[in-house]
């Protein structure tokens, strides 16, 4: 089972491979064009946008509102980056791995969080079973930590997430809450009919929907034995479809523009953008990013029904890129595969004018 993570991780560091060595000998033009052509077959599944120098190279259902999966954490980084740099929080404080435990549920990540805390002790950062508040942000992006993002948002306030929305000017952005906690909406305990938890659910709009999971997430942040009640096997594809379809939703121009503004270090502070810069610009630390680029930030997300994916991209030359590419209702085969072949499409638009001029829906 795979609930809200991203596998990008590992794709960005075979893109650090081909980036350190001549970008010409390392492109994979056939796999882009698998992953252009699905696509064209299946538009009503997908939107697309992407701009390069402010100008829009590519569109396509640019204003539909798909679920985002983990792509949303961006807003979370953003706000964690606000309110470190401006003396709020401090990075460098330790945290009890205990307090992130308690929002982790298993079998529902992918191994995400497992594999976060395993790196993170391969990296000597844990200390006396505590970790740094900045270690904890980057697992959020670079592992996709569920349980990391329902920390902080927790420690942030979803209030204050929620409110970075409206401080970007996005038009189009449906309410987030707590993703953890929402799972618990999807047990079936009693062996009721689960068509009739669906029909309950499905009645919510999305402020009762949220309302719902708060109050589920205060009985998981002050309860401790309401996470031994929860059941994996509750969660059948029906109810996987369902989580998924109400997770956070928003279009690929408005993420465009989150990105835009990231990009040109617009409306935050130069303290938070230095957060930023370690948090979602991670691939920099790389010297065959550095090679290519000034700034490079990413977070994609995927559920098995869904795929999403945000870059932004300052070349070392100047050249400035955007791009969002957000999937939905696909199958489990069909999002492993766009999975493998998303970074080569990418990889393409970034360093090949020509296949830019064929991104045409």
């Amino acid at each position: 089972m795979r609930l809200a993570h991203s596998t990008k991780l590992l794709l960005i560091l075979l893109t650090a491979i081909w980036i350190s060595l001549p970008a010409a000998a390392q492109l994979k033009p056939a796999v882009a064009d698998s992953f252009l052509h699905f696509i064209k077959a299946n538009k009503e599944r997908s939107s697309v946008y992407i701009t390069r120098n402010d100008t829009i190279i590519a569109f396509l259902n640019e204003h539909k509102s798909m679920p985002l999966a983990s792509s949303f954490k961006i807003l979370v980084a953003v706000e964690f980056a606000k309110q470190c740099g401006s003396g709020l929080l401090n990075k460098e404080k330790y945290v009890a791995l205990s307090a992130l435990n308690k929002y982790y549920l298993a079998g529902t990540d992918g191994g995400m969080h497992p594999a976060w805390l395993k790196y993170e002790a391969d990296q000597h950062h844990i200390k006396q079973d505590s970790i740094q508040l900045i270690n904890i942000a980057r697992g959020m992006i670079m592992f996709s930590s569920n349980a990391n993002t329902e920390y902080l948002t927790d420690l942030l306030g979803v209030d204050n997430i929620q409110g970075n929305i409206s401080l970007f000017g996005i038009r189009n952005h449906t309410p987030i809450y707590p993703i953890v906690s929402s799972l618990f909406i999807y047990q079936n305990p009693h062996g009721t009919d689960e068509t009739k938890i669906l029909k309950a659910i499905n009645k919510f709009n999305d402020v009762q929907y949220k309302e719902f999971i708060m109050q589920l997430h205060s009985q998981l942040k002050n309860n401790p034995s309401f996470k031994a009640g929860f059941r994996v096997q509750d969660l059948s594809e029906a109810m996987q479809k369902n989580w998924s379809n109400r997770l956070p939703a928003s279009t690929t121009k408005d993420y465009v523009h989150i990105a835009n503004i990231l990009n040109n270090r617009k409306y935050l502070s130069e303290q938070a953008y230095a957060i930023i810069a370690e948090v979602l610009e991670f691939p920099m630390e790389n010297k065959g990013f550095q090679a290519a680029f000034k700034h490079y930030g990413v977070k994609g997300g995927s559920t098995g029904f869904v795929l999403t994916h945000v870059i932004y991209l300052t070349t070392v030359s100047g050249a400035r890129m955007e791009l969002a590419i957000f999937f939905n209702n696909l199958t489990v085969a069909e999002e492993k595969m766009l999975e493998g072949w998303l970074d080569p499409f990418e990889a393409q638009v970034i360093f090949d004018p020509s296949f830019r001029k064929q991104l045409s829906f």
